[in-house]
């Protein structure tokens, strides 16, 4: 029965907020900083899931999870560590290739590209390079013909389409020797949207292994189970081998992106906390001046016998609800525009011509996007905690009033 009376002299004591016009604006100031820093931390949070799940859908579905690379010899048996590397529980696939850094040239355009070649039949399983190229360009690589798949920004670089040649530069071993020059093909192109389509080129791997000099492929890729556990697994299998190889895994090629993925992750919960914060010290200004307001109200129930805990009670009913509707609308307008923000985004660089993020620097050219509903709950309970943290202590203010010298005033 005291919880309940408590509750509802709270609901008017908060409703009846709009008798001070000052009270009322900085309740209303409250509500709208929760209501920001919990919409744009569910905002922030989403593009932060959407990055991660395009780096591990998108770029590392085609960057390797790991390789061993025999250093200017082929693999003594490359067939050995392709079941070796298979026998372990934690990889998925391994496939050969043969990796070849050069230099592409069209008339005076110019590009450093890593070209890799590859047996299609065994690329696809470590490999979800087939989903980004055209049919016709992925069966060309089955041919040992100088053909060669660019990635659709490093053509539009070279200014070349399907069909067109390209010249390939490839360095001397030795010091004193001029680079070799190739002829390729372009047979098709592929297209991840990101920085990944101006540097690497797909090529046969009989073909790549006799433009290196080389009698076989010189390198095995493994695709993970848990890609945390490539480097582990990598180095296991690494160390096992009597031929002199360098072993890579993504945490060395690409773990910066997924190092500063996180980092803004951090980040922004430290934002939110400092954003609410501010919404909180409102919070308690709008509290304190509630208690300065209603101290004869408070007197006249404490003199009938109201408890100080039903007088706190009654007080934290007031911040608990200005913290649930922040709480509440940031939710709904965080959720919406992380729903949308792909769209929203687009429409903004359509609208005043501009690039929010660029496919030369950034790992994609576009802005994803995921909602969780983790996020969402947990971002809201976090916030509606902060406001109770806050509301306590002018509520326990008033409920220490003393009936007396409030009613003397």
């Amino acid at each position: 029965m005291a919880k309940g009376l408590a509750l509802q002299i709270g609901w008017r004591f908060w409703r009846g907020r709009n008798n001070n016009g000052f009270v009322s604006f900085i309740s209303l100031s409250s509500v709208v900083g929760i209501t920001l820093g919990v919409a744009v931390l569910i905002l922030v949070l989403s593009a932060m899931n959407g990055f991660e799940r395009e780096l591990q859908q998108r770029l590392l579905a085609v960057v390797p999870h790991g390789e061993f690379i025999a250093v200017d010899a082929p693999l003594h048996d490359w067939q050995a560590l392709v079941a070796e590397a298979e026998a372990e529980n934690e990889v998925l696939a391994a496939a050969p290739f043969v990796p070849i850094q050069g230099l592409l040239q069209r008339g005076d355009a110019m590009k450093p590209v890593q070209l890799r070649g590859i047996d299609i039949e065994l690329e696809q399983r470590v490999s979800a390079a087939p989903q980004f190229i055209d049919a016709a360009g992925w069966q060309s690589l089955r041919s040992e013909q100088p053909n060669v798949v660019l990635g659709s920004a490093l053509a539009q670089h070279l200014n070349v389409s399907v069909g067109d040649r390209v010249s390939l530069l490839i360095p001397a071993k030795e010091a004193r020797q001029g680079p070799t020059r190739q002829v390729l093909t372009v047979t098709g192109l592929f297209d991840l949207g990101g920085e990944i389509d101006n540097s690497i080129a797909f090529s046969n791997i009989n073909f790549a292994a006799s433009m290196a000099g080389l009698a076989g492929p010189n390198g095995v890729r493994i695709k993970v189970a848990d890609l945390f556990s490539a480097s582990r697994v990598v180095r296991r299998i690494g160390f096992r081998q009597s031929q002199y190889m360098m072993l890579q895994d993504w945490t060395r090629t690409q773990g910066h992106l997924y190092s500063d993925i996180q980092l803004v992750r951090m980040l922004t919960y430290l934002v939110l906390v400092l954003v609410v914060a501010v919404a909180s010290f409102n919070i308690i200004c709008s509290l304190v001046m509630a208690v300065r307001d209603k101290q004869h109200e408070i007197a006249i129930l404490r003199t009938m016998g109201m408890s100080k805990g039903s007088i706190l009670s009654s007080f934290m009913v007031q911040g608990a609800v200005t913290g649930a509707i922040g709480c509440a609308l940031g939710a709904a307008i965080g959720s919406l525009l992380a729903w949308r923000l792909p769209q929203l985004v687009a429409w903004v660089e359509q609208t005043f011509s501009v690039k929010v993020l660029s496919g030369d620097v950034y790992f994609i050219d576009f802005l994803p996007s995921q909602l969780m509903l983790r996020d969402v709950v947990l971002v809201s309970l976090l916030a509606f905690i902060v406001t109770l943290i806050a509301t306590w202590y002018p509520a326990w203010q008033a409920s220490r009033l003393q009936p007396v010298q409030a009613l003397h005033r």
